[in-house]
């Protein structure tokens, strides 16, 4: 993961609240902000000749650019950088809103797809921004139970199901035949041995030891046929990305300016660069949200866009990532607080799934 913009040198308590105000009132109107505004809206107890003079300092400094030949000057990189790490006050979701969440989440069922794309949904219609979901690895997910199935003497169906309801086939062809009680007798023995593992863990040496004191012992080339079962559930396969609420960015000033919209919906259309950078926002084992601001992204065409992103779980494993992508003028705090929350819920709805 790349290192996070330079903070810049510590500011005075002046400064300091000079630059969380301008921060606060840009991300509120959009607009510039000039001394004549804060000298209005906020008692900062000194005069707009003052407060003129530390804008001007903050901007030399780097906190601060004037985009137009206009008093006004808006947050750099740094500037939004130094607030969401030392002066941005923490927030948490309404009760309300906090209950509104669970009871959504509660109406998801149990298939995994549903879960997810269910989060992905919520987090775009509380954040009113571009949600991107990194949806669960098979291999991360739990082995419930399989069926052996009796086809035809020499053709069986195993159909493995996983705690999060995803069902995987594959068609065994044996070299003898086979019957039905025999099929019994080896799900039962894989289902008492296996169930609970995770699919990543059920290679070769699990499946043949799990059949081991099966009774007459299976035919190799079904226990073959099994293994090889194991691995078409457990195979590699490029990760679903999902995305909601595209539409949001219409109504962000940011975005009226269609090449930089344009870029935004490419990424989203590519997927690949935009998965990298969300899966590269998580350093191993994090449990809070992270933020990349603008040129922390490295992607010249969202240089506008800040990213908040944080993991979802299954129980104790890091399933994959909820990110929400929106102007750099977005409100940290509540987005920080809002992702947290459905990552929470998200985490507990896979977790009560799981459980038998």
């Amino acid at each position: 993961m790349p290192e996070s913009l330079p903070r810049g040198p510590e500011l005075d308590k002046r400064k300091a609240y000079i630059l969380t105000t301008i921060v606060y009132e840009y991300i509120a109107t959009a607009e510039p902000v000039g001394s004549a505004t804060l000298t209005q809206k906020y008692n900062l107890g000194v005069s707009s000749a003052t407060i003129r003079n530390e804008m001007a300092e903050l901007e030399a400094r780097g906190y601060l650019v004037q985009p137009h030949t206009s008093a006004g000057r808006v947050p750099s990189d740094t500037g939004y950088r130094t607030y969401v790490d030392r002066l941005m006050p923490t927030e948490s979701l309404a009760s309300e809103e906090s209950d509104r969440l669970r009871i959504e989440f509660a109406r998801a069922g149990r298939a995994i797809d549903e879960i997810v794309e269910q989060a992905t949904r919520l987090l775009s219609q509380y954040s009113q921004n571009l949600a991107v979901v990194v949806a669960p690895s098979r291999d991360r997910q739990t082995f419930r139970h399989l069926q052996l199935i009796w086809l035809a003497d020499r053709s069986v169906l195993m159909v493995a199901v996983t705690t999060a309801g995803v069902a995987e086939q594959h068609v065994i062809e044996p070299l003898v035949d086979v019957d039905p009680d025999e099929l019994t007798r080896a799900s039962n023995a894989l289902n008492r041995s296996l169930s609970g593992k995770l699919l990543a863990e059920l290679d070769r040496a699990a499946v043949a030891d799990a059949l081991a004191e099966t009774e007459p012992p299976l035919h190799a080339s079904l226990i073959d046929g099994i293994i090889a079962g194991f691995a078409h559930a457990r195979r590699p396969e490029e990760r679903r990305i999902l995305f909601g609420g595209a539409q949001h960015l219409l109504d962000q000033p940011e975005f009226r300016d269609f090449k930089k919209l344009r870029s935004i919906l490419d990424l989203v259309e590519e997927q690949r660069t935009l998965y990298n950078v969300v899966l590269d926002s998580i350093e191993r084992g994090e449990s809070t949200p992270s933020v990349r601001i603008g040129g922390e992204l490295e992607l010249e065409d969202v240089s506008e866009c800040s990213l908040v992103a944080i993991p979802y779980r299954m129980g104790d494993r890091s399933l994959g990532v909820l990110a929400i992508l929106g102007a750099r003028r977005m409100p940290y705090g509540r987005m920080m607080a809002l992702i947290a929350a459905t990552a929470d819920n998200l985490s507990q709805h896979l977790t009560d799934v799981e459980l038998p």
